[in-house]
């Protein structure tokens, strides 16, 4: 499929056309007009022998046009000379990871790191991310410009961190890449639940990152985290598009590989590396996706995780969910106390999801009308659509 080949092509264009030529921000232009022409011309021409070289040479020709046209050729040509600190890279290096972290670089906003690392790495076009995130195309176009600006600005180079530095900025490449997966996989807003470009991509990047770092144990948990959580998507979803949640769903339709593959990582990666977040939280979505049955879940287990995570990363979701795991273990009514401590938290006030548990656990402790209630708040405060049906539906069930 043409439209995949371009997208793992892409990280390849922009890499050996920023050591030639230096400047990020006009490489990245050339390239995106260089992987255009041949979503245009390779259906009707054919995929050329060697696309890589192929959309090297198209995009190289791009950018020297972009210099020959501006009015100060020459200063800029001897810039250029200054900026080429060797022949482009050969055919077998992988620049996803450099730009990877140029594309999440510290001095960019989230919204602005996202929006880039899609565009330069996953290879989208502008117009794709903002249909994945339901904003106007304009407002992407200037989000990349603003970072490309930025990046500039800053004189970021097309480096890999020092090795101190490495593991912050590592930290905000899988943060990014988690906050991509979490938009595919459920949509904030929209009449959709699933936005499968997005998760696609994040899972298919993670990828491209745990190749080259087999040894992290956060690369690695990321990779695990995303593949068992994706695994439930089949069954996530009614025909006509309505919310099912996990005890609801049919495990059968659960994709069997990537729970497998899933359990397979975060088993080896919990034996050879230092534990953190990432690998806490897959270890819970393992314990989740190996019950046969919802009623066979080991609950007492993924508390015991969900205690370890909130000593390491503490967080106001990681607290709701293990209010979730305290009420499974030992009672909703001990559940909805520890709910009730946590009402002045700012992070969580009109949340639509702490109403949604506490709807859950009412009902489960039998007191159907505060149960019913507490539905119909949390419907009236999401922007999703497909949970908004399901939390009325549970109202009026009841």
């Amino acid at each position: 499929m043409i439209d995949q080949l371009l997208r793992e092509l892409a990280p390849q264009i922009v890499g050996p056309l920023v050591r030639r030529y230096g400047g990020f921000d006009t490489c990245e232009d050339a390239a995106q007009e260089a992987l255009l022409a041949a979503s245009q011309q390779w259906p009707v021409d054919g995929v050329p022998a060697n696309p890589r070289a192929w959309l090297i040479t198209v995009a190289s020709r791009r950018r020297i046009e972009m210099l020959r046209s501006d009015a100060a050729r020459v200063r800029r040509e001897e810039t250029v000379a200054g900026l080429e600190p060797s022949e482009p890279a050969p055919a077998g290096v992988d620049d996803s990871l450099t730009l990877l972290f140029l594309c999440c670089h510290p001095s960019l906003t989230p919204p602005s790191q996202i929006a880039l690392t899609l565009r330069a790495v996953g290879g989208l076009s502008t117009g794709e991310i903002a249909r994945a995130f339901l904003v106007p195309e304009s407002t992407i176009g200037q989000r990349i410009s603003r970072a490309k600006a930025t990046i500039k600005k800053e004189g970021a180079e097309f480096l890999l961190p020092p090795a101190d530095e490495l593991p912050g900025r590592l930290a905000a490449v899988l943060a990014v890449l988690y906050l991509i997966f979490n938009e595919g996989y459920t949509a904030s807003s929209g009449e959709t639940l699933h936005r499968v470009e997005l998760s696609a991509e994040a899972i298919r990047l993670t990828r491209q990152l745990f190749a080259q770092l087999p040894t992290e144990g956060e690369v690695a948990g990321l990779l695990a985290l995303m593949l068992l959580t994706d695994a439930r998507r089949p069954a996530r979803t009614a025909p006509d598009g309505a919310l099912i949640p996990l005890p609801d769903q049919d495990r059968s339709l659960w994709l069997s590989s990537f729970v497998a593959e899933g359990t397979e990582l975060i088993s080896a990666t919990l034996r050879t590396a230092p534990v953190g977040p990432y690998q806490l939280q897959a270890a819970i979505a393992a314990v989740h996706d190996e019950a046969s049955r919802a009623e066979d879940t080991d609950w007492r287990q993924i508390l015991v995780l969900y205690e370890l995570l909130e000593s390491m990363a503490p967080g106001p979701m990681v607290s709701l969910n293990r209010i979730v795991a305290l009420a499974m273990v030992h009672g909703p009514e001990y559940g909805l106390e520890r709910l009730a401590a946590t009402a002045n938290d700012p992070a969580l006030k009109d949340h639509h999801r702490v109403e949604a548990v506490r709807a859950h656990l009412l009902e489960l402790s039998g007191n159907t009308p505060a149960a019913r209630d507490a539905y119909r708040r949390a419907a009236r405060l999401t922007l999703s659509a497909p949970e908004q049906q399901y939390l009325l539906t549970r109202a009026n069930s009841l």
